[in-house]
């Protein structure tokens, strides 16, 4: 069913990683759209990562209003931190298809793979989401709204590679399979509006830098799956949207600040009865929460506050720290936030590791694991180089797997210094054509010089409705 004749279909395109200088020869579905319509280099917000630069879009509201800090965050009633949450009503604000629906009842969203999926108040849906049998397994699969339409596509299209999704097989096979899961959608149900998310540029960004010749590979594949909603949204006659979260600056400097809050005597660990440290947050008088080129450091007692704001001042690599007056200024002062805010330097970025000799690594260290891990872990973006048959142990943990049995697939490595890319911090204002985030449109009717990630929810709305 086509949405009523006051509302003008569009498809927005989360193209993660992708800056205005990427546009050109390298992306040429995408450039296409600068035949009608604009392009511009868009400021975002601290901290530029998934979660909270989706929240924002999506609501037009700073951190500090919409609640969603970073990635994860310490929930301290549980004393736990926890990583990539799935649920919509995490996200404080009103959404822009909330907002559409209240203006004309007829209007459809449908939600492919954006964050915050689950539960979100939208007509149809879809986002990865293993099962986790007893034995320890994990099974590919997804959840959608309504349920139907998970074997509806899954069959048509083959199961969601999920472990093309991430880890280190991530590649272009889960942005291709989105892509045409995203059309199949837009084709049978013809929603007003059309959210889908392309992470591919993610990967090879922070695996190989983005200086690396490499990567303009990968800018061509997306492009060409970008270019398949391009194309179907055009023969709909529907508007479309592109834009990224942020863009991804080379790197070469790790930050273990965890690592110097236990040397200080503020982190406090668990040692497990089979022979490996754990991070125990509730008895830690201070610890940092780690996404990417911010972290947010919990400190239990206001006394320390100045301490440690001093110490963390002067670890090499941190640009900033950031105390509750300054979280204010940069529009992040949540109450989920941590007491501090650090914030790298460009070329640096912030690791979980809290242990100090790699044999007490807890097990997870070295497995993909995103919702164990006290903290986000690029590394599981690269196999452990120092392995020597890799494709020999991987056989030998698939055999276990296939023949039921418990299996370990410790397949990554511990060394924080093979990453190359990493984002987070807010860029410098005079690279952001190559360090921000883009927004490309196909209609000039909501064209102007300067972009926030604030007002993608109102330009949106404007597309639609007109105004």
């Amino acid at each position: 069913m086509r949405p009523s004749n006051s509302i003008r279909q569009l498809v927005v395109i989360n193209v993660v990683g992708l800056t205005h200088d990427m546009i050109g020869d390298n992306t040429p579905n995408i450039r296409r759209l600068l035949d009608t319509g604009f392009a511009r280099p868009m400021t975002t917000v601290l901290p530029a990562v998934t979660c909270t630069v989706q929240a924002t879009l999506l609501t037009g509201l700073m951190p500090a209003r919409h609640g969603i800090v970073a990635n994860g965050w310490y929930f301290r009633d549980l004393a736990d931190v926890m990583f990539w949450k799935q649920s919509n009503h995490l996200i404080h604000g009103e959404r822009v298809f909330q907002t559409a629906k209240n203006r004309d009842a007829s209007h459809t969203t449908a939600k492919m793979f954006w964050w915050y999926n689950m539960y979100a108040d939208v007509q149809w849906s879809v986002t990865p989401r293993p099962s986790y049998p007893a034995d320890g397994r994990k099974v590919p699969d997804i959840y959608s709204e309504p349920p139907e339409i998970r074997d509806e596509l899954q069959n048509r299209l083959g199961r969601f590679p999920l472990f093309n999704f991430w880890g280190p097989t991530a590649d272009i096979r889960s942005s291709a399979w989105i892509a045409d899961a995203s059309v199949e959608v837009f084709r049978r149900y013809q929603p007003s509006m059309l959210l889908v998310y392309l992470p591919h540029l993610d990967y090879n960004l922070q695996r190989l830098g983005p200086n690396s010749p490499k990567i303009t590979k990968d800018i061509r594949l997306v492009d060409h799956e970008a270019g398949k909603l391009i194309e179907v949204a055009r023969a709909a006659d529907a508007d479309v949207v592109v834009l990224s979260e942020y863009g991804i600056t080379e790197v070469n400097q790790p930050i273990h600040i965890n690592r110097a809050l236990r040397d200080t005597g503020y982190l406090s660990v668990r040692m497990e009865p089979l022979g490996w440290e754990t991070l125990d947050c509730g008895a830690s008088t201070a610890f940092a929460v780690a996404d990417h080129q911010v972290a947010h450091v919990y400190v239990k007692r206001a006394d320390d506050l100045a301490a440690v704001k001093a110490l963390l001042g002067r670890l090499d690599g941190v640009e900033c720290v950031l105390d509750r007056d300054a979280q204010r200024a940069a529009g992040i002062d949540h109450e989920r936030s941590g007491e501090l805010v650090c914030v790298s330097q460009r070329n640096a970025w912030f690791t979980y590791y809290f242990w100090q000799d790699d044999r007490l690594a807890p097990d997870y260290a070295r497995t993909v694991d995103i919702h164990r891990k006290p903290g986000y872990d690029p590394v599981e973006l690269f196999v452990d180089p120092t392995i020597q048959f890799p494709k020999l142990r991987i056989a030998n943990r698939l055999a276990r797997k296939f023949l039921g049995f418990r299996y370990y697939m410790d397949m990554i490595g511990l060394d924080a210094g093979i990453v190359m890319g990493s984002h987070g911090r807010l860029p410098d204002e005079n690279r952001m054509s190559q360090d921000g985030p883009v927004f490309i449109c196909s209609s000039k009717r909501i064209e102007r010089d300067e972009l926030h990630a604030t007002d993608v929810r109102n330009l949106l709305l404007n597309l639609q409705f007109g105004g």
